[in-house]
């Protein structure tokens, strides 16, 4: 392809080429650097579960969030094998931006607890949940790593986990927490694509503010945000391309804009036509 291909992809194909993704935790050379395990957290009184996955990794690695920039792997999550379980969605904390070789990634350091909102098919009835985490560790060097966790979440009304309430509130702010009076986009053709131009007619969230511009395909990739403020307006444009060199289209409501600043972030679903 002529655009300049992201490399967690490369990194990717590279990786699955020698079969690193499959390979078992004992037989890759540089140690356990990451344990996983499930804290069971709680039953809500309209019969989800709010359960987490609790990463921590050694000192000075880190790993990344469901968009991890151009330097990062994105993680990928396999909920097959488990019991009583008809949906399941990560509530994802705020992460950090981090630098990578001179690259911007986004990712948590050394521990991170990811929330889990579970809709059982049996509501009152014990989950058993199974998961297949496919995620990147990075330290000096970014390694793929494959983890598998199980536990028993019980039926009986269990105590909320401080552990996992303290991440589910440093969450991103809502539009309205955050005081967002409109989010419109422009999309333009470019040589090899599309570029996305957003406006968000929103209050300072403290600089230097990071854009992440999610377009809800994962065939399309999407460049790092050029960012800027004009007043009440944060501006932010990103290129997009196919990963398989395809004519696509860009679907408004489908986008998800994440602010990242200084003194919090904000999660926009969605924006109109700019």
């Amino acid at each position: 392809m002529r655009h300049n291909y992201p490399m967690w992809k490369t990194l990717c194909i590279t990786l699955a080429a020698f079969g690193l993704f499959s390979a078992p935790l004992a037989a890759q050379s540089i140690g356990d650097v990451v344990r996983a395990d499930i804290l069971p957290g709680w039953q809500e009184a309209d019969g989800s579960r709010i359960a987490a996955i609790r990463l921590r990794l050694d000192p000075g690695w880190k790993t990344y969030w469901r968009a991890p920039g151009d330097a990062g792997i994105p993680p990928r999550f396999d909920w097959g094998g488990s019991g009583n379980l008809s949906d399941i969605s990560v509530l994802w904390p705020t992460p950090e931006v981090l630098s990578q070789n001179g690259m911007q990634s986004i990712g948590y350091r050394e521990e991170v607890v990811l929330p889990l909102r579970i809709t059982p098919r049996r509501s009152g009835k014990q989950v058993h949940l199974r998961a297949a985490l496919e995620i990147g560790v990075c330290r000096d060097i970014c390694v793929p790593r494959r983890i598998r966790v199980s536990a028993r979440l019980p039926a009986a009304q269990q105590p909320r986990d401080p552990r996992i309430a303290s991440a589910i509130a440093s969450r991103p702010l809502t539009e309205d927490e955050a005081g967002l009076k409109r989010a419109d986009c422009r999309i333009a053709a470019t040589g090899e694509g599309l570029s996305v131009t957003a406006r968000l007619h929103l209050p300072d969230a403290g600089a230097p503010e990071v854009v992440v511009i999610e377009p809800g395909n994962p065939l399309l990739w999407v460049s790092e945000a050029a960012t800027r403020r004009e007043g009440g307006t944060l501006v932010a444009t990103s290129r997009v391309v196919h990963a398989e060199g395809a004519s696509f289209m860009v679907d408004r409501s489908a986008l998800r804009i994440t602010v990242l600043g200084r003194d919090h972030a904000v999660d926009i679903r969605g924006c109109a036509a700019g």
